[in-house]
């Protein structure tokens, strides 16, 4: 293989990459703004320009010095080449283009949303010269808004055009323009035409400065309080790899988690602003019985205790149980759900509650697909009741069989964003008093007026689990924050549930655990086997130089 050297190290390289390319896959760092490995490279930035020796085959392949810097983006690796990024020459070219860029660049770092992630300000500390000699008037530029969801504060952009090739060669879309030229150039939408594509959003996350920025996050909190937690999309089919960032038990945004095997650098707007619902005011707390007062929050224990009372009193008098699993479970509380209801005497019937489809697939230019199944786990929460069913049924085949009045107890679930429930399953239900009725789910709707117990769940960014996504791949995803006030997750209401109907001790729910048991006892061997996890999280070593006292 052809071999390369950059800044004294020798590195193996495939042909045909740059050596910007060769140099991040071997972590080594070259400033850059304008590349992006999912963009067209345009070498507009310079920052990344650096001193290339080569062999000359016109003076038997000796080694000499290309007479320009080159720009590393651009540049094709060669075999024998000696590249150097920490040269005289590359330093002052680096320290060139930072004061380029800063001149008109306003002093906005205490109250940029940017600030704590911005390449400015870290290259400006790496390679910037320390003192500004501009003293002139600086141009200044206007904030704008461009769409929805994104706000261009264009003082602060250095015009690497990610934005304009995102929407050109990505969304396909091209809403986003260079307006005007030199000092005066400006990033622009076309007159009458927002940014307002599915996935608009992420021209933020592509923006090296802080020119760009979230509607929904701008001013919201400091990036360096925020926790990082890997995550995957909770509310399409997609299976979007994402990071859930939170502070303090609550949600302030999502970001996309690369992975080029499902979602390249992307998610939707749909995923990044889907998560409000976490924190909604109708967020179900405290379970619910019929015949008993409210419960308040210092009653907790008994709330839980006089639930699982009545659900173990009415599932094991059954004479025959419907268990409806949302598509919104994982697929751990799914088999939690399904092995505790297994263990009553009463036939059970089971069936995939509804899943929601808006629209229909759509596909960009990129590559990127948009998914129409609203729901994350239909999939998995088949996969796992067939081991428990020879017939699963589906939500319409559900209600009809209810109709027939041959289901005497339902536990039903639903963790779906907004209202899920249909006229034709209140219909089907009738009124309180006759079918007993269980229902675990996030949010008040009808359905939880009608339950004769009702249990709050948790979403899933409050536990962990394993979603499978429309193309089959079983993802897990960890919990980013602890369930709000007193809910619980499906799985662990099932375990509390075992322990109730047995006398015994809850069992704390463990989705490893829970997945090695889904191998054992059911053949579910994939959950062990094919479950594709998280990455481990990597620690970032500070540059700030500690000295002893």
């Amino acid at each position: 293989m052809p071999t390369i050297t950059i800044d004294g190290t020798a590195f193996t390289f495939k042909e045909g990459l740059t050596i910007l390319q060769v140099a991040l896959e071997n972590g080594i760092e070259i400033p850059h703004y304008c590349y992006h490995p999912a963009l067209s490279i345009v070498a507009n930035c310079r920052i990344c320009l650096a001193e290339v020796w080569a062999p000359d085959p016109r003076h038997d392949n000796r080694l000499e010095p290309i007479p320009k810097l080159l720009p590393t983006c651009q540049a094709a690796a060669g075999d024998g080449q000696v590249v150097y990024t920490d040269s005289p020459k590359a330093i002052a070219n680096q320290r060139a283009v930072m004061e380029y860029l800063l001149i008109n660049h306003p002093v906005d770092c205490p109250v940029c949303d940017q600030a704590g992630e911005c390449y400015l300000q870290d290259y400006s500390y790496q390679y910037g010269r320390g003192s500004s000699r501009f003293r002139e008037q600086k141009i200044k530029q206007p904030k704008k808004d461009l769409g929805p969801h994104v706000l261009l504060y264009m003082d602060r952009c250095i015009m690497c055009t990610r934005c304009v090739r995102f929407c050109r060669e990505i969304t396909g879309t091209g809403e986003i323009s260079v307006v005007d030229r030199g000092a005066t150039s400006e990033i622009d939408i076309f007159p009458g035409v927002a940014l307002d594509n599915e996935l608009s959003a992420n021209v933020v996350d592509l923006c090296p400065v802080g020119a760009l920025l979230d509607k929904e996050f701008l001013f919201q909190q400091r990036v360096w309080f925020l926790k990082r937690t890997p995550s995957i999309d909770g509310i399409t089919a997609s299976g979007d790899n994402i990071f859930i960032e939170h502070n303090g038990g609550r949600i302030y945004r999502i970001k996309p988690r690369t992975n080029m095997e499902v979602n390249t650098y992307w998610i939707t707007d749909e995923v990044r602003f889907g998560w409000t619902f976490v924190h909604n005011e109708d967020r179900l707390t405290l379970p619910a019985v019929a015949g008993e007062e409210p419960f308040e929050a210092p009653e907790a224990p008994i709330a839980y205790e006089t639930a699982y009372a009545r659900v173990t009193e009415a599932l094991g008098t059954a004479q025959s149980i419907g268990v409806l699993i949302s598509p919104m479970l994982s697929c751990e509380d799914a088999f939690e759900l399904a092995r505790y209801v297994s263990q009553q005497e009463a036939p059970v019937a089971f069936a995939v509650g509804p899943v929601p489809f808006a629209g229909a697939d759509k596909t960009f230019p990129g590559g990127f697909r948009v998914y129409a199944e609203k729901a994350p786990n239909a999939r998995g929460v088949r996969r796992v009741l067939e081991k428990f069913s020879a017939n699963v049924l589906d939500y319409d085949a559900f209600v009809g069989r209810l109709r027939r009045g041959d289901l005497s107890v339902l536990l039903l679930t639903g963790n779906y964003p907004s209202d899920w429930t249909t006229k034709e399953l209140l219909e089907a239900l009738g009124e309180r008093g006759g079918r007993f009725v269980v229902l675990i789910d996030t949010l008040a709707t009808p359905l939880a007026d009608r339950a004769d117990v009702l249990i709050p769940s948790a979403t899933w960014a409050e536990k962990a689990g394993t979603f499978e996504n429309a193309g089959g791949r079983l993802q897990a995803f960890e919990r980013a924050i602890k369930p709000i006030d007193y809910v619980k997750s499906e799985s662990q209401i099932a375990l509390d549930l075992i322990a109730a109907a047995s006398g015994s001790s809850p069992a704390v729910y463990d989705p490893l655990a829970t997945r090695k048991q889904m191998a054992d006892l059911n053949g579910l061997s994939e959950f062990v086997s094919e479950v594709h996890l998280p990455p481990a999280d990597e620690k970032i070593a500070s540059d700030m130089q500690v000295v002893e006292l």
